[in-house]
């Protein structure tokens, strides 16, 4: 059953496109992490489902009904939110914090939202803490009175907006424990993180946001380990890179390996690492690729969840494996270093990877 559905869902600021035509449901019960880098609207996306943040178009609909201004304060009693900074109110108790919208909003009785409230409070572990204030609890206490006020409002589905990333990486694992156990009750929830192991392990569905919109969608099974896109599979082995094109035997060779000095340097590669990368470099480039060729793009790529390191050259001219037609020291010192070496030749452009 279809209990969320957005079409042709756009943000805009000005003449900065957030989001733009944006389709995608999600089924009662199911949990939908929300991943992608800075600023490809994942906060914004969840911030409109329920008017905090207005579309600029497109269109909304929670169990069937469209979401508008009009309707707006009844949708929110069924669609949950946890912010990142927990929006506990600071002049009132923990216990006031969860029983105000129930008797505000729901109408029960003050008795009856005590109740619910103290029993929501001893399923996150916190019921000593109903007579505190926000300011005398942790950042991770403080998320978990946060989470039990939204499901204090008894409500279809919860929006978690980066749930742990205002929260020291001690108190994480208390935050995400909770959300764990909730997903064991059959709620449905979209949950923004950036936290990849934690999405791989609690979503039933991932999205991967980039490009203004849902770029890929899947199980976690697949995003996770076979993603079919270049970006999405980029973003999940956290791959940083570096490129270097070379069009003349006149290229600035120190320039090159100050620049792979500096990429290993601001990734935390170590320093014998970093050697055997320049070395590899010099002996394929210098040596061999612009003697032969007189052309090179070079593309380093580490990826920190493998951690794997790559040397990527594309060269153009006849077919040939730079690495077999080297002379016999630079071979050596090349395959010595290497894990693994491939190459391939289409269109007259050669590709030689090499994995250190």
């Amino acid at each position: 059953m279809t209990l969320l559905s957005v079409r042709k869902l756009s943000k805009r600021f000005g003449e900065n496109v957030v989001l733009e035509n944006v389709d995608a449901d999600v089924e009662k019960g199911e949990i939908v992490a929300i991943i992608g880098p800075s600023g490809s609207g994942k906060s914004t996306f969840l911030r409109m489902l329920n008017l905090l943040d207005p579309p600029t178009s497109g269109e909304i609909l929670l169990d069937g009904e469209r979401v508008s201004a009009r309707n707006i304060n009844a949708i929110r009693r069924k669609m949950g939110m946890v912010f990142q900074d927990f929006g506990l109110f600071s002049h009132l108790t923990v216990l006031q914090n969860l029983t105000l919208g129930q008797v505000s909003l729901l109408k029960r009785t003050k008795a009856q939202a005590q109740e619910r409230a103290l029993e929501l409070l001893k399923s996150v572990g916190l019921s000593e803490r109903a007579a505190s204030y926000p300011a005398e609890l942790s950042g991770g206490q403080k998320q978990r009175v946060a989470i039990s006020r939204a499901l204090a409002m008894d409500p279809e589905i919860i929006l978690f907006d980066e749930p742990t990333s205002s929260l020291d990486p001690t108190m994480t694992g208390e935050v995400t424990a909770v959300i764990r156990s909730l997903a064991k009750t059959g709620i449905t929830m979209l949950i923004v993180t950036h936290e990849m192991q934690f999405a791989e392990d609690i979503s039933s569905r991932v999205f991967y946001m980039d490009e203004g919109g849902i770029y890929e969608s899947g199980t976690p099974q697949i995003l996770f380990r076979e993603p079919t896109r270049e970006k999405t599979r980029r973003f999940i082995n956290r791959v940083r890179s570096l490129e270097y094109e070379i069009t003349s035997d006149e290229y600035d060779f120190y320039e090159l390996i100050g620049k792979i000095e500096t990429f290993c340097f601001r990734n935390g590669i170590d320093g014998s690492t970093a050697r055997k990368l320049s070395l590899v470099t010099e002996e394929l480039v210098v040596a061999t690729i612009v003697p032969l060729y007189g052309n090179c793009t070079l593309a380093l790529s580490y990826s920190e969840k493998l951690g794997r390191y790559e040397l990527c050259a594309r060269y153009r001219g006849a077919n040939a494996n730079a690495v077999k037609v080297a002379d016999e020291l630079s071979a050596m010192i090349i395959q010595n270093s290497a894990k693994e070496i491939t190459h391939t030749y289409a269109a007259g452009e050669n590709v030689l990877r090499i994995v250190l």
